[in-house]
């Protein structure tokens, strides 16, 4: 307000006119009341018996949960045996069996009721106090290497080399060994926590482990955290959308000598992929391709009957995936009509094609609000973490995908050359990442009161 710098003087000189005309126990009386104006305002103390509650515990702070982040101080060695032990086991998408049932027998030492459902996802309940909701914590089982790779380890320095031992063996490590941590301390959740290591995220198993266990715990599902990988500078909120497409062309083959100039399905992919891959697409949205796998023929000197092409695409907008899968079509479809068109003898055959949708990936994103990220970025504060938003393609597409809140994380420790054979990991300081994890969990599925005595 304005004139608040002139407001003592002139009350006083008022004061000392009008003091002239009173007599002087007024005067005190006024003089004391001005001074006590004047005086700085003190809180009022409160009484005991209403006095403030006392300052609730953070989670970090309750002895169970302390027993559990000390346990993983502890035992780091036990948890990175662990990881190579599941990692030497070969799981394939489609082919995870024999890993799955090494995980089941894991989880249950952990005191989880263990079950197996029919696509083979295997799940690992803790009762909480509660009913109502369940939170899952999930890693998956399969990886991209065919069977007959050789995933035995190999250590170099500190790092220890296998497919595998990154995505997805850290991730499936780090699943056991929470729920180790929390069997031992006999921490219980108010909200029951499902242990899924789950079937089908990479390639074309098109996150089918996810897809049914979100089926299944639809109705009761309160959040999903996802264990892939290891790094712990990131969280993935943001659910990159994908496709992946399969293109079929066919032909009579025929002898390379004697049938030479006969229409080849070969040659007609070729033309449509060198047209593709000169298509134009946007850095912002972010849109990729990649033409990732390539079959056909029988022999050098067979023209073939057949070719496969599988390609991936990926944006940040599902719209550019549709202008891309467009783009495909018409590129492919004018690769058959090339090669028809430079054909010697149309007579003996002509060319076919088809697409197949092999692989779809939904896209989705987590409220900034959520009580999840809320949990995570709690979680991080404890363990002096910094970790930035990511958007990524992983197991949690599905739940964010429906509107259910879930994170992609890592679990501790750094990693590299993830789907090549120079696959490595480094477990150095991974026990920050089971620790962020726990605390993740906990934050979100919150922690049973004791009975009182």
């Amino acid at each position: 307000m304005q004139g608040d710098a002139s407001m003592p003087a002139t009350f006083a000189s008022v004061f000392v006119r009008r003091a002239q005309h009173l007599s002087i126990g007024t005067v005190k009386r006024i003089t004391l009341c001005v001074i006590l104006s004047a005086m700085p305002l003190r809180a009022t103390a409160t009484p005991a018996s209403t006095s403030a509650k006392p300052r609730r515990a953070s989670i970090e702070e309750l002895s169970q949960v302390r027993s559990a982040l000390n346990w993983f101080d502890e035992n780091v060695g036990w948890v990175t045996d662990l990881q190579i032990r599941l990692t030497e086991i070969p799981a394939p998408s489609f082919q995870e069996e024999k890993r799955a049932d090494a995980v089941a027998v894991l989880l249950a030492e952990q005191g989880l009721a263990v079950q197996r459902d029919e696509l083979g996802n295997v799940i690992g309940e803790l009762k909480g106090s509660s009913d109502q909701d369940v939170v899952m914590l999930t890693a998956h089982l399969d990886t991209v290497f065919p069977q007959n790779t050789d995933v035995k380890i190999k250590r170099e320095g500190e790092r220890i080399l296998a497919p595998g031992i990154s995505d997805n063996g850290t991730g499936l490590a780090a699943l056991i060994a929470v729920a180790r941590a929390v069997h031992l301390s006999k921490i219980r959740p108010r909200e029951t926590i499902l242990f899924a290591a789950n079937v089908g995220e990479e390639g074309e198993g098109n996150l089918r482990g996810m897809r049914a266990l979100v089926d299944a715990y639809r109705t009761k599902v309160k959040a999903v955290i996802v264990l892939d990988g290891s790094g712990i500078d990131h969280v993935t909120t943001r659910a990159l959308a994908s496709k992946r497409i399969e293109v079929v062309v066919t032909g009579p083959g025929g002898h390379s000598w004697s049938d030479f100039g006969m229409p080849n399905p070969i040659n007609a992919m070729v033309r449509g992929s060198v047209r593709f891959i000169n298509t134009k697409v946007p850095t912002s949205p972010r849109t990729t391709f990649n033409l990732g796998q390539v079959e056909g023929g029988t022999s050098v000197n067979s023209i073939p009957y057949e070719a496969r092409l599988k390609v991936d695409l990926r944006s940040e907008s599902e719209d550019e995936i549709v202008r891309m899968e467009s783009a495909l079509r018409d590129c492919m479809a004018a690769g058959v009509r090339d090669e028809m068109d430079s054909s010697r003898d149309r007579s003996r055959g002509k060319l076919d094609w088809k697409v197949n949708l092999i692989g779809s990936r939904p896209g989705g994103e987590l409220s900034a609000n959520s009580d999840l990220l809320a949990a995570l970025v709690a979680a991080d504060n404890v363990v002096a973490n910094r970790s930035r938003i990511e958007r990524s393609s992983t197991d949690a597409n599905i739940p964010l995908s429906m509107g259910i809140d879930a994170i992609a994380i890592g679990a501790g420790g750094n990693g590299g050359g993830a789907h090549s054979l120079q696959e490595w990991y480094d477990p150095s300081g991974r026990e920050v990442g089971l620790k962020r994890i726990l605390l993740t969990l906990l934050g979100v599925s919150g922690i049973a009161a004791e009975k009182s005595k």
